[in-house]
């Protein structure tokens, strides 16, 4: 469910754009709003699940999903879309932690971890490979919202399997809630990313827009003194004195610099640039998807041969050559799928070697009685980071057609109209490229040069990242020293 979250709803981005009548600005807040909420749960789901039970949390949370989902489905605005995605991921931040931590709870060690964090990869990996796909049929022959709906149908079939093939786990030693560090933690990812979305309609510079950015940076180092000064914080921040921890938190923070928040624009090049439908667009993106689905099990072969700490800056390193290679794909004289295909596969590939091993090692880095806290933290770091490069990808893509627009209407259009219509052609408004280019080259010159900015943005954003990561796991003789009790 997580997974087909995630991949179904960008490819309904351009309908929901038509039929709510939304704004590009809010298409990207139906996603984010969804990430944030993530967050704002995951370490007090992490610490309710270890107090008061895995199995109990997680079957709360899937069934808080469905009802969300519904309500999602059931929607009639764009507004009360953004809300309701909210409260799914809520949910879907309960869910996914709960069942990080129940799996590293069940299969503590050895080949039997392995299997058991390489079928979840596999199981992440239907959702996200077939959720373009899914998203893209379901609206060529239904309607949007059995997108959202279907999950209420997989929820019920999921709570009889965890009822059934789950052992119910806790931690005797937990603490209680962080509510102070999880409200400021929250409030400082939420005014980040209002900041970069909103902020060239505010005014980056402007009193509105300082004062939204410096109320976000206070946030911040009152979750800091607040984790500090707590004696049982939920970011424990000792942990990261671990450089396995460390290291694979570098590959969680290096996959949403670039794969999964590229996920979100990826259809809307397909059909705006390339003219796709909704269904040709989530085939396209199989390639981006699918090797997500079959390269998790070698992962983590590879990681038990030569060590997560080679495997995981592989992976990060893999990703962003795929973003080399669909830049120079999207650019092509006649680029389509095929010019994109490889850079999507190598980019799919280097996904599948860096997710399970993330995740794998976040857990297994610490006592198996703070997985609960372990995998939050790992958690958090990707949808915080997931949250804010939504936000900046979509500025990097609407500046970036912005600026190709001003060479080409120099003098004829003034700057409001121009951001205007950048932002509508970014949110693949046909009948506004129509009127602006009926030959669509104009249109089609402005959408590869945004795109390619946002390409170069992911390429180095994995390749720093992968950099990062292998100096943090250290050599290999001390990576593999016992990591110390937390």
């Amino acid at each position: 469910m997580f997974g087909l979250e995630i991949s179904s709803v960008p490819v309904i981005l351009p309908t929901l754009e038509t039929v709510l009548r939304g704004s590009f600005k809010e298409m990207q807040w139906i996603m984010n709003a969804y990430t944030i909420a993530c967050t704002t749960v995951l370490m007090a789901t992490g610490t309710l699940a270890d107090r008061f039970g895995r199995k109990r949390i997680f079957m709360i949370a899937i069934v808080l999903f469905a009802i969300t989902s519904l309500i999602c489905g059931l929607a009639q605005s764009v507004s009360v879309l953004i809300v309701s995605r909210f409260l799914q991921g809520m949910a879907g931040g309960a869910m996914l932690i709960c069942q990080v931590a129940v799996l590293s709870h069940q299969f503590r060690a050895g080949q039997a971890r392995t299997r058991a964090f390489g079928a979840w990869g596999i199981i992440f990996g239907i959702g996200l490979g077939f959720g373009p796909i899914v998203g893209g049929i379901i609206v060529a022959v239904s309607d949007w919202k059995w997108v959202f709906l279907i999950h209420v149908l997989i929820a019920i079939v999921t709570v009889i399997l965890v009822f059934k093939g789950v052992q119910e786990s806790s931690d005797p030693q937990a603490k209680k809630l962080d509510l102070l560090g999880m409200i400021t933690l929250s409030l400082s990812v939420f005014g980040l990313a209002y900041f970069i979305t909103q902020g060239s309609d505010l005014g980056f510079t402007s009193i509105k827009g300082i004062g939204i950015i410096a109320a976000s940076a206070v946030s911040l180092i009152l979750f800091i003194i607040a984790e500090k000064n707590n004696a049982h914080p939920m970011f424990d921040f000792s942990v990261f004195r671990i450089r396995n921890f460390s290291g694979a938190l570098f590959g969680s923070m290096g996959m949403n610099f670039s794969f999964w928040p590229f996920m979100i624009y990826l259809p809307i090049y397909f059909q705006s640039a390339l003219g796709y439908s909704s269904v040709t667009a989530g085939s396209a993106l199989l390639a981006y998807t699918l090797p997500t689905l079959v390269i998790p099990p070698l992962a983590e072969r590879l990681s038990l041969r030569y060590h997560p700490g080679v495997v995981i800056p592989l992976g990060l390193f893999t990703i962003g050559t795929g973003f080399i290679l669909m830049r120079a794909g999207s650019g092509a004289v006649h680029a389509s799928w095929l010019t994109m295909l490889p850079g999507c596969l190598l980019a799919g590939i280097g996904l599948g070697l860096t997710n399970t091993p993330v995740t794998n090692t976040t857990t297994s880095a610490v006592p198996s009685t703070r997985a609960g806290m372990a995998s939050g933290i790992d958690m958090s770091a990707r949808l915080i980071s997931l949250a804010v490069n939504i936000a900046l990808m979509g500025y990097i893509l609407i500046e970036g057609i912005l600026s190709d627009l001003r060479s080409t209407f120099s003098g004829s259009l003034d700057g409001r109209q121009l951001r205007s219509l950048a932002e509508r052609i970014a949110a693949g408004d046909a009948v506004s490229q129509a009127s602006l280019d009926s030959s669509g080259t104009v249109v089609h010159a402005a959408l590869v040069h945004g795109f390619g900015l946002v390409m170069l943005y992911g390429w180095i954003g994995a390749w720093v990242l992968a950099v990062a990561s292998f100096v943090m796991f250290g050599p290999r003789r001390q990576a593999r020293e016992t990591s110390p009790v937390v």
